[in-house]
């Protein structure tokens, strides 16, 4: 287990050379979960403050003993593209910790709008196997920030426990929108390895994964709701997008001890047609995910 605390230490040190890593608070302790209807009513109504330069706050939550739920996880393998198995697919328990972001970005000293923060990035590492039977212990976390050229970048940071050992954890970054002087820079073509699988994304996903994660963002729903916020139509969740393509290469993948690297970049409209590639690129374990026409990235991911 130390080298396991050893690895997620190395991680946060390289990630701190170019962010402002954020001084953490005690956490918000909670014996369950918090409802998810009332979660929601209250992200909708947050409101932020957030200027260039104010440092972020560092809230933290935890619960003491999560159980899986076999049915549960079934609804989410099938809805995925997993095999039904006592695998626990590495993007199950990110979903499970949703409630835990959402509790952190009502805080009042949250200084930004709970609604409108794009996930960008998303990092899993599934560290060790354990009993689906056994209670888990979860600690969700603000943990570092850094200044981009299209806003502030700032992320939040997941661990599991099982008897005091982490079994897993999660890095995710999401962008906060301001104006800033950076001058951007130039962005890497996405790669496209080996021969693609053609999938149909169906236009009822982002309701069916809602029921299942309680994500009940308007921007998945429907196109009416989505078109609220901008969107021309209904999108795809990233995690979803992310899940669906590790059920595609679930059976090259290890039940423990490996990473999954995923930037998020075009949104993924309800239904659409999508290009899936897969394959190794310079000895790395790569994937991709294009629309039908190819030419452009709904999002990129790196197994470690």
């Amino acid at each position: 287990m130390i080298n396991r605390d050893k690895q997620l230490s190395m991680s946060a040190m390289k990630k701190s050379n170019d962010q402002e890593l954020v001084e953490s608070q005690a956490p918000i302790v909670m014996e369950l979960l918090p409802s998810m209807p009332a979660l929601l009513g209250k992200v909708a109504f947050k409101s932020g403050h957030y200027q260039i330069g104010d440092p972020l706050p560092g809230l933290s939550t935890q619960v003491s003993a999560l159980h899986i739920n076999p049915e549960h996880l079934h609804s989410y393998q099938e809805l995925c593209g997993f095999e039904a198995s006592a695998k626990l697919p590495a993007t199950y328990l990110h979903m499970l910790a949703f409630p835990l972001f959402l509790n952190i970005l009502i805080q009042q000293d949250f200084p930004m709008k709970a609604m409108g923060q794009v996930h960008l990035r998303n990092k899993i590492s599934v560290l060790e196997t354990f009993d689906l039977r056994q209670a888990i212990g979860m600690t969700a976390g603000i943990s570092r920030s850094k200044l981009t050229a299209r806003g502030l970048e700032w992320d939040i940071d997941v661990r599991a426990h099982v008897d005091n050992q982490v079994i897993w954890s999660s890095e995710s970054t999401f962008l906060h929108r301001c104006k800033t002087d950076i001058k951007r820079g130039r962005v890497a073509a996405v790669k496209r390895p080996g021969t693609p699988q053609e999938w149909s994304v169906a236009a009822d996903t982002g309701r069916r994964y809602a029921r299942i994660s309680g994500d009940y963002n308007p921007i998945h729903l429907t196109d009416i709701t989505a078109k609220l916020f901008g969107f021309k139509q209904a999108i795809a969740h990233g995690m979803w997008s992310k899940a669906r393509c590790l059920a595609a290469i679930d059976k090259q993948l290890p039940d423990a001890g490996y990473s999954v690297d995923v930037n998020f970049h075009r949104p993924l409209f309800l239904p659409s047609n999508v290009q899936f590639y897969a394959g190794t690129v310079q000895g790395q374990q790569r994937f991709s995910l294009f629309n039908q026409a190819a030419d452009q990235a709904h999002l990129e991911g790196l197994i470690s």
